[in-house]
């Protein structure tokens, strides 16, 4: 049976644009992302699903823990559909699932990630602490502030949704105001500190105020930078 040849399908293409975000991790790695972890605490969620590009330019070849900085995106719901500002000989990028980059791209400008609109938090109380905190503890308290009698040792870590009052030495990391809390303030009577951050925003045992290393100091935000106070 004969009869006219049907038409082949028309390939049909129209265009769908998608914002990509870019992050730029910058050393040490470590702090960067310990710093991301308390953004996304902030705004859960904010990368699920969302194209990101990993721009590489503020570290270099020898930066450490370089190796691991995929897989820690990763395991925090980082979704990468490009990489830039490195290049793949980097023997620290030998392991990594190199996506390949998109062309044409521009810059739209910072974005600022809104936080989760959360539920009123109970009424604060206070957390006290007699023992001193052992390095590898971890002690979380979102609904006041933190006073420990004792020492927080280096490797211990203490989050606060209000303050911390540290009566001994302060050498591992203290974190205070989580949730938005930016008039959350750290105390202690001997700064030795390996980080310090209040609503967010933190300083490394480098970044510190070296005039009140080993002192009284209370830490202050002011604006968007921790700044060191003597304390009576």
């Amino acid at each position: 049976m004969s009869g006219t040849p049907s038409s082949p399908p028309r390939i049909r293409l129209s265009g769908r644009s998608f914002l990509a975000l870019t992050l730029t991790p910058e050393a040490p790695l470590a702090d960067w992302l310990h710093a991301l972890d308390l953004q996304l605490a902030r705004s859960a969620g904010f990368f699920s699903g969302k194209p990101i590009i990993l721009d590489l330019s503020l570290v270099d070849v020898q930066t450490p823990d370089l190796a691991y900085l995929q897989q820690a995106l990763e395991e925090r719901g980082v979704r990468l559909i490009g990489i830039e500002g490195a290049d793949r000989s980097w023997p620290a990028l030998a392991g990594w699932n190199w996506p390949e980059s998109f062309i044409g791209g521009r810059s739209s400008g910072n974005i600022d990630i809104p936080e989760d609109d959360v539920p009123a938090p109970p009424a604060p109380s206070t957390l006290l602490l007699e023992e001193p905190i052992r390095s590898g503890q971890h002690i979380v308290w979102p609904n006041g502030d933190v006073i420990i009698l004792g020492s927080v040792a280096s490797g211990a870590e203490v989050s606060a949704g209000g303050s911390i009052h540290v009566y001994g030495a302060l050498r591992g990391r203290a974190i205070a105001g989580i949730g938005g809390h930016a008039d959350a303030r750290i105390f202690t009577r001997h700064l030795e500190a390996e980080l310090v951050a209040i609503d967010g925003f933190y300083a490394t045992a480098e970044e510190m105020d070296a005039e009140r290393s080993g002192k009284p100091t209370q830490v202050v935000l002011s604006g968007e930078t921790l700044t060191f106070h003597p304390m009576a």
